[in-house]
């Protein structure tokens, strides 16, 4: 969470936007029915040098509102190196035909994100628990706020469960000295 990938060919410039309800916005009603969206929709904050900014102009698309800077794709590594600190995920919006990131590996291999709750729920010994956290940390960030916002009475989860779960997983993250906080951390501490 230290960067943002390289833009797709059909995505020539980078949008990041000004104002937290034009965030919400796109990751609400945009994102989650979008398939290249992975019907998911992530409200990030992060800090960019003002210095690197000052090479682009302010665009509004739309309403006033809607103000972001055009960052052309071949800039996406300059930007990376522009951002200071972390980037934050601050809120998460899910379509009904999300998955999440199935992880290749390990005990999750091949599970969407709420077959991936319910093994993770499943593995009553700690110390695997704490390492398939650990080996799935890509999965498990990406996948967290689906668990702690949706609705999981598919595999059988009562709200205690899921607390349970949520707060055996923040310790579980911590204890692995994963350098990026969950998402929904400080919530949780």
């Amino acid at each position: 969470m230290k960067g943002f990938p390289p833009r797709l060919a059909q995505q020539p410039i980078f949008y990041p936007v000004l104002n937290l309800e034009y965030a919400r916005q796109i990751a609400h009603d945009w994102n989650p029915p979008d398939r290249n969206s992975g019907f998911a929709g992530f409200v990030t904050q992060f800090e960019v040098s003002s210095t690197y900014l000052s090479k682009f102009e302010i665009h509004t698309a739309g309403s006033s509102a809607h103000r972001e800077y055009w960052i052309p794709a071949r800039e996406m590594n300059s930007f990376n190196k522009a951002i200071s600190g972390p980037i934050l995920v601050e809120e998460a919006f899910f379509g009904a035909e999300f998955t999440g990131l199935v992880p290749d590996d390990h005990r999750l291999k091949g599970l969407n994100a709420k077959e991936q709750f319910a093994a993770l729920s499943g593995i009553l010994d700690y110390a695997e628990f704490v390492s398939e956290v650990s080996a799935n940390r890509k999965a498990v960030f990406l996948n967290c706020f689906f668990w702690l916002k949706t609705s999981l009475s598919d595999p059988g989860c009562t709200r205690v469960q899921r607390e349970l779960f949520i707060t055996r997983l923040v310790k579980a993250w911590n204890q692995s000295k994963i350098d990026v906080p969950l998402p929904f951390r400080s919530n949780q501490e």
